[in-house]
């Protein structure tokens, strides 16, 4: 048996993951292939309940050293109990982020540094990298109007206010640009169906399907 796939989403909020995850997953299911489809934070049972501390309450309810740890501390779980588990019997996993949004949003957005974060992802992560990470790029005001309307009442992130968000874009894109043979970034404004679209060609060429 083959191992399966490992496939990430990142991006700013309102970009419009979770609905691509789910067409992409549909495709690959259509091709034959199994899938599963988590998030982070959260994706295992303890992990979900690390989520709740992290996407709710006030922004400043946690120091940005707290919060990547929480986040790191989730991570760990989810790995261990569902992603290599997944990986091992040829599962391709899709993830509504990663350890890039630790970078992006804890490293770079919140000041904790690079190399903080490349340490954690060296203890926690090792070599289960994403083969393939699309990073879905919106104009912030326009992502954040998205995130709005949705709902959820996890907005924590939310409320860090435009300068975060603008530092948070930026981050996102500096990632792609030192990573390019794993970082893809999709223009999120286009309609849905062209973002999906776009999506599919980079895994179809990635992966040869």
């Amino acid at each position: 048996m083959s191992p399966g796939r490992f496939i990430t989403f990142e991006g700013g909020e309102g970009a419009g993951k979770s609905t691509q995850i789910q067409r992409l997953a549909d495709k690959l299911e259509a091709s034959g292939l199994k899938v599963l489809q988590t998030r982070e934070p959260g994706g295992s049972p303890g992990a979900e309940e690390i989520r709740s501390l992290l996407v709710t309450g006030e922004a400043d309810r946690w120091t940005g050293m707290t919060e990547v740890l929480l986040h790191f501390a989730a991570r760990a779980d989810h790995l261990a109990r569902v992603i290599r588990p997944a990986l091992t019997a040829g599962t391709w996993v899709l993830c509504d982020r990663f350890v890039d949004s630790s970078m992006a949003y804890q490293g770079v957005a919140q000041g904790l540094g690079r190399e903080t974060i490349a340490e954690l992802t060296a203890l926690v992560v090792g070599e289960t990298m994403p083969d393939l990470t699309l990073i879905l790029d919106i104009p912030v005001e326009e992502g954040l109007a998205r995130a709005g309307g949705r709902g959820e009442g996890e907005d924590r992130y939310e409320k860090m206010g435009t300068t975060f968000h603008e530092n948070l874009r930026q981050a996102f894109l500096s990632i792609a640009e030192e990573a390019p043979a794993r970082c893809s970034v999709i223009d999120a404004t286009a309609d849905i169906d062209a973002v999906s679209q776009a999506i599919w060609s980079e895994a179809a060429e990635h992966f040869r399907l």
